[in-house]
């Protein structure tokens, strides 16, 4: 009656964030984002082409403390980047 059962939800911090394994660089980006890489990256480029074009026209009409949004832009667009080719690389477990 009063046996454990480990396949509670609450686990403890550091378990929960190495799980899936991952190695590397690849540590930094949350489980629940790291399990569904793909839909986050094409989120994120999606934000990023928005922001960088807001970024140039902020900077046609010469509104140039307004054109930090290319910078952004540009960010996200490097972070999607990053997150694909971390989708498309072999996998650690093989």
């Amino acid at each position: 009656m009063n046996a454990r059962n480990n396949n509670t939800a609450a686990k403890r911090p550091r378990e929960w964030w190495l799980s899936p394994a991952r190695s590397g660089m690849q540590r930094l980006i949350a489980p629940p984002e790291y399990r569904h890489l793909r839909a986050f990256a094409v989120t994120r480029s999606s934000g990023g082409i928005v922001a960088a074009a807001a970024g140039i026209v902020c900077l046609s009409y010469a509104a140039y403390g307004w054109a930090a949004f290319f910078v952004v832009g540009a960010l996200n667009l490097l972070g999607a980047y990053w997150s694909l080719s971390i989708t498309r690389s072999p996998s650690s477990r093989t």
